[in-house]
């Protein structure tokens, strides 16, 4: 497969995916905004990583007007969004031919196609916890909610497990020179899709008080 190939229907599904997600932030007084920007911190402090959860949310702070579910499903889209640019970055990556002039080796090749695979089940996962998000019917039984929020928490928890096999296989891979690279990316979106998932199961948690 060429890479303009592979790149381009990948290009076309990350746009189609993106654009139906994007939350329309609103103008609100000052005193809204910095009770919203109040409530995403303090519904980050719940998360593995609170710096990195608060500096990518706070900009949703006119959006998610202290909604637990509004700011959990506003993690996943920007986790799918970041997951989305590196699996197009790695799909450039595994059109490399078995020896490249880089010093790529068919070890490291192999590699990046298998990780490439990986993100892109992740994104299928979390499509589906957006979906599953954007249709969510607070207003029968706590069940019926539960039983929907943990579809959210199975397909995020499948993503983050996909995305730590991605690093998983570069272990063996010596020589490489994007290695650290490609790593460091993937450990920055296992940060937010953990975050993600901790959002989730606050909302979870709060639906039930």
């Amino acid at each position: 497969m060429t890479k303009h190939s592979l790149h381009q229907p990948f290009l076309f599904f990350s746009l189609a995916t993106l654009l139906p997600l994007i939350l329309t932030v609103h103008s609100q007084t000052s005193s809204s905004s910095d009770d919203s920007s109040d409530f995403i911190r303090a519904s980050c402090g719940t998360t593995l990583y609170p710096d990195l959860c608060f500096s990518t949310l706070s900009n949703f702070s006119t959006s998610v007007h202290n909604d637990h579910a509004l700011l959990a499903r506003a993690a996943i889209s920007v986790t799918l969004s970041k997951t989305l640019d590196l699996a197009t970055y790695l799909a450039n990556a595994t059109t490399l031919p078995e020896r490249h002039e880089d010093g790529a080796q068919p070890r490291a090749a192999a590699v990046f196609h298998d990780c490439f695979e990986n993100l892109k089940d992740a994104v299928d996962e979390m499509r589906g916890s957006m979906k599953q998000m954007r249709d969510l019917v607070s207003t029968g039984s706590f069940e019926s909610f539960r039983f929907q929020m943990s579809n959210v928490q199975t397909w995020l928890s499948a993503a983050l497990t996909d995305e730590e096999t991605c690093t998983d296989g570069f272990k063996d891979v010596h020589d490489e020179p994007r290695k650290d690279d490609v790593c460091a990316r993937v450990d920055d979106v296992k940060k937010l899709t953990s975050n993600a998932l901790a959002l989730v199961n606050r909302c979870v948690d709060k639906a039930r008080h």
